[in-house]
């Protein structure tokens, strides 16, 4: 532990690097700390290629190297992607107000993502009196007091206060990240994009900076972040750019001028020097980039059938013979596709008793379809109508059209969380369609603890591409063993090193010239195929809009982000787990999507993306496990009312509208709201009355309730691009950091 400490920011390690977050929207605050920074004594600063905001400090007196990176805080991917690989977050603050409301955002997602060791900050409040000063100063360390327990605040005016705070950062302890610790990464110093000859738009990325983590293998795959997976050609050793004393540099031919503000093409010279290939990719043992299965729908598990199998099918087959009347001269295989008028009334009846979805979905299909109609009949009104000049006011007419809109939905989606909350899983039997139609696919199950439910049955067509992992456990901690055990061929942590990345599309050079921090990340194995994931999170307190299950959001799973419509479900020990509709803002639930194999531990953060393009925080938690087999069902609650009660019988209607329906549910187990229990006898007359026994007598005011069940599983939508958020807007009246209700 003490080496890794002193190797941090050494000429031998890779340099300090330091994410500089202005909490505050005082913009001159923060470039006056930057050059307090630079400022120190026989230190040496060089600016970052391309122009990018940050700069490094070299100090030779102190043996120590920084690289100081600016992200402002409303810009949520640059400032999420720099916690990820920096070894310490600064935290400007105003010295009045502290934090602001995008301020407040930007730490409750550092703080579920995972925070690494910090520094607070606060440069100016000079030109306050003496005696508010001091007062300022007490209200600002009871109002960190909650966010930041124990933490110590820094004055950053003067040379000298900086020059402490620059000892602060390098001599404190380092927290470390569990999902950066046991995989290679590194911050891009420098980039160059080689177009491949066939197109353009795609084609070799070098990538260089300063190897953290673990050592890096060329055969292992990166993940660029925001922009997927990839293989490298090879790894090459260029001159460091940030060396202490270059002279100590024996073997490597440098030019005299160091000076990274010169270079106009993103550290390129440096890359055109004389390098050492470190190594080269072997095709033999490098990791593939195939991430699904691809299933042939004609691959079976067929046996050969044995003899007595062979004679049961015949018996089977020579008592399913029928003889049917067919025209002279027509052959057996002519004579097979003859029909009788009663079995093709029995094929129509199996058609109709076909159900392709959930009859959910369809009727809302339908009542949006309607919608759509009756929008497009005023359309057509108002185009036979005359056109005439009318003032400029019509502008808000049209914006009160369309905030009536978003607020009648937003309205019919408290309607649905609170009905769900009042009657959960209930639903009406329809009256247009036999309720043993409408819900063939479910079941009843005589307990949902502990009734058996097969993983492996009437699985989806979806899982056929998936990975699935006999003991996802045990394979984990193996993986974890041979990390700290073996010591694989590669770059070394500290080392300087360029990346060639193949089959690179052009847009991730592009990111990086616009100023957006590169991230990489190797893969460990098998965390490029996909599977079924399992996140246990917990709702934001700062959200409180429903978030209805199917919905897309934005995961932002350890070092991945991507998009997905997740199915929730109840967090239990028990082999079944119910789904939610909702989710709920007292519990904590288990999201399941199809995503990339991520092995724990790793934090994730939940997004819903608003109309105008921002992304707002609805939850947090971390990865649960990696497991297709976890059963997650869907109940649901048919409700009946007691029209005549005897002593422990009674009569129920309203459940049921049909005779067949009574008979078809008969064995289903019943229950009624005030506990009692029972079973259907028989049916009474055929509008659905049906005679019921219960374990006690029933009140007048009961309800008789009867539960089904079915599994379901998540929707293949996932998606790893993710568009870039609109900023964070800060609000005009900005709350005091000591009225932010923290939690």
């Amino acid at each position: 532990v003490l080496a890794e400490k002193r190797n941090l920011g050494s000429k031998d390690g890779p340099p300090h690097l330091v994410a500089v977050v202005p909490l505050h929207g005082a913009a001159a605050a923060c470039d006056a700390a930057l050059r307090l920074l630079q400022s120190q004594d026989a230190a040496t600063v060089r600016g970052e290629p391309g122009g990018a905001a940050g700069f490094a400090l070299l100090c030779p007196r102190l043996k120590q190297r920084w690289r100081f990176v600016v992200a402002q805080a409303g810009d949520l991917h640059a400032v999420l992607d720099l916690a990820k690989v920096a070894d310490s977050l600064l935290f400007l603050l105003d010295a009045a107000e502290g934090w602001d409301s995008v301020g407040e955002r930007c730490l409750s997602c550092l703080f579920a993502q995972g925070l690494p060791s910090f520094a607070l900050a606060v440069p100016g409040g000079t030109d306050l009196p003496p005696k508010k000063r001091i007062d300022t100063k007490k209200r600002l360390a009871k109002a960190i007091e909650k966010r930041f327990p124990e933490a110590k605040l820094f004055p950053l005016t003067t040379a000298q206060e900086a020059s402490l705070l620059l000892r602060q950062l390098g001599a404190q302890r380092q927290r470390p990240l569990a999902f950066r610790a046991r995989r290679a990464h590194l911050l891009a110093y420098a980039a160059h994009f080689v177009p491949s000859p066939e197109s353009h738009l795609v084609g070799t990325l070098k990538v260089s900076g300063f190897v953290r983590g673990q050592t890096l293998s060329v055969n292992s795959l990166v993940h660029i972040v925001g922009h997927g997976d990839f293989q490298m050609s090879q790894v090459e050793a260029p001159p460091d750019p940030l060396a202490l004393n270059p002279r100590v540099d024996k073997g490597r031919k440098r030019s005299q001028d160091m000076d990274v503000q010169d270079d106009s093409q993103n550290g390129t010279d440096e890359m055109e020097e004389d390098v050492k290939v470190l190594m080269k990719a072997d095709a033999s043992k490098q990791e593939s980039l195939q991430s699904e299965v691809i299933p042939d729908p004609m691959e079976g598990e067929q046996t050969w059938p044995t003899d007595e199998e062979l004679q049961e099918a015949e018996a089977a087959l020579k008592a399913n013979r029928k003889v049917v009347k067919v025209p002279k001269g027509t052959s057996k295989y002519q004579a097979a596709w003859i029909v009788d008028d009663e079995e093709d009334t029995e094929e129509d009846d199996d058609e109709e008793e076909e159900e392709d979805d959930d009859m959910d979905d369809m009727m809302e299909e339908a009542a949006s379809q309607e919608e759509e109609g009756s929008e497009e009949e005023e359309e057509l009104v108002e185009e036979e109508c005359e056109t005439v000049t009318v003032s400029e006011c019509v502008r808000d007419e049209h914006y009160d059209e369309k905030m009536e809109e978003d607020e009648e939905q937003m309205l019919e989606r408290y309607k649905q969380e609170r009905m769900d909350e009042m009657f959960p899983d209930e639903v009406d039997t329809p009256r247009d369609v036999p309720a043993r139609v409408r819900f063939q696919k479910y079941r009843g199950l005589k307990s949902f603890r502990t009734s058996p439910w097969d993983p492996k049955e009437n699985l989806p067509r979806d899982y056929a591409r998936i990975f699935q992992f006999q003991d996802f456990s045990r394979t984990r901690k193996h993986i974890f063993r041979q990390i700290e055990k073996e010591e694989p061929e590669g770059a070394l942590v500290g080392w300087y090193v360029t990346l060639h990345i193949c089959n690179v599309p052009v847009s991730v050079m592009e990111s990086f010239r616009d100023g957006r921090p590169l991230v990489l990340f190797a893969l460990l194995p098998h965390e490029q195929k996909m599977s079924v994931l399992n996140f246990l999170v917990r709702r934001h307190p700062s959200n409180n809009e429903p978030v209805k299950a199917k919905e897309e959001l934005i995961f932002h799973c350890g070092f991945r982000r991507f998009r997905a419509s997740p199915l929730f479900s109840q967090h239990t020990s028990a082999d079944k787990h119910k789904l939610e509709r909702f989710l709920r803002p007292d519990a904590a639930l288990v999201v399941t999507v199809y995503a990339p194999i991520t092995f724990p531990p790793a934090s994730v953060l939940l997004f819903k993306q608003r109309s105008n393009g921002m992304h707002d925080l609805i939850a947090t938690g971390s990865l649960l496990a990696v497991d297709p087999d976890r059963i997650v069902v869907k109940r649901l609650v048919l409700s009946g009312h007691p029209f005549k009660i005897f002593t422990k019988t009674a009569v129920v209607r309203y459940m049921f509208f049909n005779r067949e329906d009574v008979m078809w549910f008969k064995p289903v187990e019943l229950r009624t709201k005030w506990g009692r229990r029972g079973h259907i006898k028989e049916p009474l007359g055929t509008h659905g009355h049906m005679k019921c026994h219960f374990d006690g007598q029933l009140k007048s005011q009961d309800t008789v309730l009867l539960n089904l069940y079915k599994r379901v599983f998540p929707k293949w939508t996932y998606d790893p691009y993710v568009p870039e958020p609109v900023p964070w807007a800060r609000e005009e009246t900005v709350p005091l950091a000591r009225d932010v209700e923290l939690e």
